[in-house]
């Protein structure tokens, strides 16, 4: 709160106090106080105000003797600057004139209307139409966690338990909501600090007892048992904190909040934060979301149906037969090129699931109206274009397509074609629709002809060359004469204003048209508003129908846009098998695919119980990283219903996907990146099962050889035991003996050849272990100084010189067999050739005491040369 909201209220203007009251109720919002055709700011946040939005910050007149920091926006342009505001992480709260301000005794009286935050934006204008916009509440201690999310512009709502703190990253981390909502005198304070659009709430908000009574009687219900939610008291306790946030903050009751419905962890494929993040899913490496594998796949026509895929893919399932359902359904769409129209179709169909949230919440535009008719209509060419599916999941859905032919007639004939973007000026209602409108019309519409026709006629009676009838907003309508002629005006003819040059008039003819035209425009406005309100009203009875429909279109969306894909990038059906396994013939890495300009060299893949762990070697730049992610987002896809880029592929039952691959730290968190490189190692360690797709890329190149390499060992170790489905890419060529100790292991690598002292990499995967790493030439590449390079060349002689001596005499301490000449075996023992000369020729028997000191002299010298 502004200092001077702490001085004495008496020292304040009445129109200040009024505003310091309604900012205590609000202090952690920005307030936009409705001054006539402005909404104002005052001290803290007319300043944050003016840095955030580039605006002018003034200071305007004096309240308890201080000068009052102020900035303004017009009215008529606030969606826009609330909109940027918003995307800063912060919350406005809306404050309306709604007194009278003819009736008011002091400041008219205000009252904030709606609280604009990030979580709970509805507008259109706010919400970016193709991504989820969700608010999110945490509940939860030690190691069990509740979590509540909802997206108040569609009406879903959903809750879900996590077991740990590092279940819980990845699914804060797949839901990536705007909004985020923790107690304060929670644990969970300090893990999101710092995140945009953090939330702290009292800890009374987060009470069982009041979010299961808040629950209930949202949802018209005795309990919760039928939601499936008996068993998740974390999740309903973030649940009601959450339902209590979005009442408060839209003064609304939220009809279009119907249902809960848990989700659980289980039915789905998990993938933590690491995961989420590498394989780049729906934001990449920087952040972005261009080159994404949801950017790649998302052809839909429809917003709601991009958002349901981006769903889709951040949360695949395990369903094997719904699965097999959605295959069916792309099957039957490709194969009969049925998606062709269907996706025309489907572009023209409007965003129904967030207007649908509109019109519950009573803020639907004129243009959402025109919308909703326009895909009314379209719905029986939905219906005719599937008339001959013999697809079950395609026949479930044309079946919940709901057509509405009284509500499209109605829309129809009450809404004009092109309708502006509010009502607050009338012109939205069709003429035809409503007589008494169409006559209150009249009478405004007609007063031109009318006036025209006086000026004629009264011309006529009184010979009045100057005469002429006019009218203006302040005055209304009047008789004008100059001033020569205006003392020949007839005796009822009232004066109503003198000019300079002219003298105004008003007669009873005119003044009785003038109270009927000026109010007929009052009362059409009125009546217009009113017939608008019934239309909202009408819509919101048929409300959950509705939304059953939109979720269907939403649906039917994404099978169009797979099947679209299936067809544009050469993707095949996976076959789905409940044993654990990955067999992939030619697999591609899909966004790599697209964005290349040559062939993508596709290459095959076998995980199996009895071959578990391929050992990947390699050059850098060798394709090793985009390998093992193809792998992954085949088997991602299949999970998702979607078919994959390969010439086949068959994919078991999975259970997670892991991966730990490139390097970066964590400075606010004060973790080194070798530190986030063991942590993420340590989560996969832990929690990986012979179910599992585990992804190790380069594990232990962050710290010393000796430790990296003996970390590397034993975590391939682990997991070779394990049995999950490992890729564990390295450059320690000492990893290539595993499979000499485990037989569910094997070595292979990616080609490269040399060509002029250059590479070039085949980027194909063959058996065995690589035959050296091309450092030096990748640093060539690179760019790196030929005198560097060089230098390097040498050094590098000079060191498999050594290492060619050291193995000729040294002794492994572990067998060897494939372990290139080029690379220094790390588990060899190395020796000081000058010290074996030296001893080679002393005979301790024949040593006198003297020379064995000078001895002992020369083998410390020779040690440290």
């Amino acid at each position: 709160m502004a200092k001077a909201s702490k001085d004495k209220s008496s020292q304040h203007t009445p129109m200040m106090q009024q505003y310091f009251a309604l900012k205590q109720q609000h202090p952690n919002e920005l307030l936009f106080y409705r001054m006539g055709d402005f909404y104002e700011l005052f001290y803290d946040d007319a300043k944050q105000a003016s840095e955030l939005l580039d605006i002018t910050l003034t200071a305007r007149g004096k309240s308890g003797g201080q000068p009052i920091p102020m900035s303004g926006i017009p009215y008529h342009a606030a969606e826009g600057y609330v909109a940027r505001l918003v995307k800063f992480g912060k919350s406005v709260a809306i404050c309306e004139q709604v007194g009278d301000p003819a009736t008011s005794k002091g400041p008219v009286e205000r009252k904030v209307v709606r609280v604009v935050t990030p979580g709970t934006l509805t507008d259109e204008a706010f919400l970016e139409e193709r991504r989820d916009n969700l608010l999110c509440a945490i509940y939860g201690h030690d190691q069990k966690f509740g979590i509540a999310s909802m997206e108040l512009s569609s009406g879903r709502f959903n809750v879900l338990e996590a077991p740990d703190q590092e279940a819980l990253l990845g699914e804060i981390e797949r839901l990536s909501p705007a909004e985020l909502l923790v107690s304060e005198d929670s644990t969970l304070v300090d893990v999101f600090s710092g995140r945009v659009g953090l939330r702290k709430l009292a800890p009374w908000n987060f009470d069982f007892e009041t979010a299961e009574r808040l629950l209930t009687k949202q949802f018209k219900t005795q309990s919760l048992q039928g939601f499936g939610c008996d068993d998740l008291p974390n999740a309903i306790t973030a649940a009601g904190a959450l339902l209590s946030y979005a009442r408060d903050t839209q003064r609304s009751e939220l009809p279009h909040l119907t249902a809960i419905a848990p989700e659980i962890r289980d039915e789905s494929l998990l993938m933590d934060a690491a995961t989420r993040r590498n394989l780049e899913i729906d934001s990449n490496l920087m952040g972005g979301h261009q080159f994404t594998l949801a950017a790649l796949m998302d052809k839909c026509g429809s917003a709601m149906g991009s958002r349901l895929l981006r769903r889709w893919l951040n949360r695949p399932i395990r369903d094997k037969k719904q699965l097999e359902l959605r295959h069916e359904a792309i099957s039957q769409l490709s194969d009969t090129y049925l998606y062709e129209d269907l996706l025309a179709t489907l572009k023209q169909i409007g965003d129904i699931e967030r207007i649908l949230a509109r019109v519950a919440l009573g803020s639907a535009r004129p243009r959402d109206l025109a919308r909703l008719r326009d895909t009314f209509a379209l719905l029986p060419d939905i219906q005719h274009q599937l008339a001959n599916s013999t697809c079950a999941l395609l026949n479930n859905l044309k079946g919940t397509i709901s057509e509405y032919p009284e509500l499209s007639d109605l829309l129809t004939k009450a809404i004009i074609e092109n309708p502006p973007v509010v009502i607050r000026d009338g012109g939205v209602i069709a003429e035809g629709f409503d007589p008494e409108l169409d006559e209150l019309r009249g009478l405004s519409e007609n007063a031109g002809q009318f006036l025209v026709d006086l000026e004629t006629r009264e011309k006529e009676k009184t010979g009045l060359s100057t005469l002429k009838v006019g009218y203006n907003r302040v005055h209304g309508y009047f008789i004008e004469l100059s001033k020569q002629q205006s003392d020949q005006a007839p005796t009822e003819y009232i004066r109503r204003q003198t000019l300079k040059n002219t003298e105004r008039f008003i007669t009873p003819e005119l003044k009785e048209f003038e109270d009927k035209a000026l109010s007929s425009k009052s009362r059409a406005l009125s009546r217009e508003k009113a017939l608008y309100e019934e239309l909202i009203q009408r819509l919101a009875q048929d409300l959950n129908q509705l939304q059953n429909t939109a979720a269907a279109l939403s649906e039917l969306d994404v099978l169009v846009s797979f099947s679209e894909r299936a067809i544009s990038l050469n993707l095949v059906k996976p076959e789905l098998t409940e044993e654990t396994k990955i067999e992939i013939s030619a697999g591609r890495h899909p966004v790599v695919e697209d964005l290349l300009d040559d062939p993508f060299v596709p290459n095959s893949a076998q995980l199996t119980h009895d071959h578990s762990m391929m050992v990947i070697t390699g050059p850098n730049m060798g394709g090793k990283s985009t390998y093992m992610r193809q792998i992954a987002l085949i088997a991602l896809l299949a999970h998702t219903g979607s078919f994959v880029p390969a010439e086949s592929a068959v994919i078991g039952q999975l259970d997670r996907i892991f991966t730990r691959m490139g390097s970066s730290d964590d400075v606010a968190g004060g973790r080194s990146t070798f530190m986030v490189e063991m942590t993420e190692t340590a989560n996969i360690l832990n929690n990986a099962t012979s179910q599992s797709l585990v992804i190790m890329d380069e594990v232990g190149r962050g710290t010393s050889t000796f430790d990296g390499l003996s970390l590397a060992w034993a975590s391939a170790e682990h997991l070779a035991k394990l049995g999950s489905l490992t890729l564990f890419a390295t450059h320690y060529f000492e990893m290539t003996e595993l499979p000499e100790l485990f037989k569910n292991t094997a070595n292979v690598h990616l080609t490269a050849t040399e060509h002029d002292d250059h590479i070039v990499f085949m980027h194909s995967v063959q058996n065995g272990p690589a035959s050296k790493s091309y450092g030096l030439q990748v640093g060539q590449l690179a760019g790196v100084p030929q005198s560097v390079i060089k230098s390097a060349k040498e050094k590098l002689a000079s060191l498999e010189s050594d290492h060619t001596s050291i193995a000729s005499k040294a002794k492994p301490t572990a067998p060897v067999s494939d372990i290139s000449p080029m690379q220094a075996d790390m588990f060899l023992s190395p020796v000081n050739d000058k010290l074996t000369e030296i001893l080679d020729n002393v005979s301790p028997d024949e040593t006198t005491p003297r020379e064995a000191l000078e001895l002992i002299y020369e083998l410390k010298k020779a040690l440290t040369s």
